[in-house]
């Protein structure tokens, strides 16, 4: 059986489990009875946010990428989801509180290209001169900062509430490096 095979049989086992549960997902809806975050993470398979958060099917839109950073292929992807909500009329569960989560996390492969700002650069669409406040060997300050950077973006809805978590691969904890509040004051 190859890995394929495997991860198939899997998603064979996964969709009965759903179909007899009854909880197999139907087609958007205008109102998306569960939705609270868009949670920003690293692509790293060790920090599948699903897993570590113990997220449910339709609590959280998640984008991954390396480091789980703010770029700005991340900004047109936010910008086209908007856009499918506004068409699709897709609100939170409620009219709650909606959540926009930065989530990085230690021991992650973007330090390794610390030694490659020419490929950093290029990965977040800046000069080189302008890879250091990228912050990418501390995911502490590079959660801060992301943050700070989407507190800027006038098209973020101000009453989100915005916040930025590191995962610890060596303890399984997530610590609350930037505690939630709204993107912008009324």
């Amino acid at each position: 059986m190859s890995n394929l095979d495997d991860l198939l049989q899997r998603n064979k086992d996964y969709a009965a489990k759903q179909s007899a549960a009854g909880t197999l997902m139907p087609s958007l809806p205008r109102a998306t009875p569960n939705l609270k975050a868009t949670i920003i993470g690293c692509a790293d398979m060790r920090v599948d946010p699903a897993h570590l958060l113990g997220l449910k099917p339709g609590e959280a839109l998640v984008i991954r990428n390396i480091g789980g950073r703010i770029t700005p292929p991340v900004l047109e992807e936010l910008g086209l989801l908007g856009r499918i909500g506004e068409v699709a009329r897709v609100v939170p569960a409620g009219g709650g509180e909606f959540h926009l989560i930065v989530l990085q996390h230690t021991d992650c492969g973007i330090t390794r290209l610390a030694g490659d700002p020419d490929k950093l650069a290029h990965y977040f669409q800046i000069p080189e001169g302008e890879v250091k406040s990228k912050s990418v060997t501390d995911p502490r300050a590079a959660v801060a900062g992301d943050v700070a950077f989407l507190k800027t973006i006038p098209a973020l809805p101000a009453q989100w509430f915005i916040s930025g978590l590191v995962y610890d691969v060596a303890t399984g904890l997530v610590e609350v490096v930037v505690p939630p509040a709204p993107i912008r004051s009324a």
